[in-house]
C-alpha cells in the first residue's frame, strides 16, 4: 500500500482516516506504512503530542507525512485552536486517528480505513474511498494487487 501511495498522483497529499476501537491496530498500521514509505528513526505515537511530523524518502525525493491522533481532544474546536488548518492546507500525507473527535473540522478524507481486532493476531481491514481521487487510487491499487481468496466470513483479514 505504501508503494502505491508513493506512485499514486496525489497520494503524497492524501487524507486518510483510521478508525477502530482502542487496540485495533491503528498506530501499528501507521508505523508499518511509515517504514514502508522510507521513514527512518524512531516512530512515536502522537497520542500525547497530537501530531508527529515525518519525512518519507523515495529515491532522492523526501515528502512530508503527518500522523495525527485526536483521541485526547474533547471539543472539535481544539483542532482549529491548535492551528492544524495550516497543516491540512499544505503538502503531505495526513493520517488521522480518532477523526470523530474533531468532527466538522477536517476536510473530507480520500480513504477511510476501518480496523477491527478479530483476536490478538488478526485484524479485519475495510477500506472505503470518500473522494473521486480516493476512488481512483483504490481502483488502481485493487487492480494491481489481486485479492487473496477471502476467508469463509467473506472479509479480508490482515495480521
Amino acid at each position: 500500500m505504501a508503494q502505491g501511495l508513493q506512485n499514486w498522483p496525489g497520494g503524497r497529499d492524501a487524507r486518510v482516516e483510521l478508525r477502530g476501537n482502542l487496540g485495533a491496530g491503528k498506530t501499528t498500521f501507521v508505523r508499518h506504512l511509515l517504514r514502508a514509505a522510507g521513514v527512518m528513526g524512531r516512530i512515536k505515537s502522537p497520542t500525547y503530542a497530537v501530531v508527529e511530523p515525518h519525512q518519507a524518502l523515495t529515491g532522492d525525493t523526501a515528502w512530508p507525512i503527518w500522523h495525527f491522533d485526536f483521541y485526547r481532544f474533547n471539543d472539535p474546536q481544539e483542532w482549529e485552536d491548535a492551528g492544524f488548518r495550516d497543516i491540512f492546507a499544505g503538502p503531505g500525507l495526513k493520517l488521522m486517528e480518532w477523526p470523530d473527535k474533531v468532527a466538522g473540522q477536517l476536510p473530507p478524507p480520500d480513504w477511510v480505513i476501518d480496523l477491527e481486532a478479530i483476536d490478538e493476531d488478526q485484524r479485519r481491514v475495510r477500506i472505503s474511498a470518500q473522494t473521486p481521487a480516493g476512488q481512483a487510487w483504490l481502483d488502481a491499487w485493487l487492480n494491481s494487487h489481486p485479492s487473496p481468496k477471502p476467508p469463509a466470513t467473506g472479509a479480508l483479514n490482515a495480521s
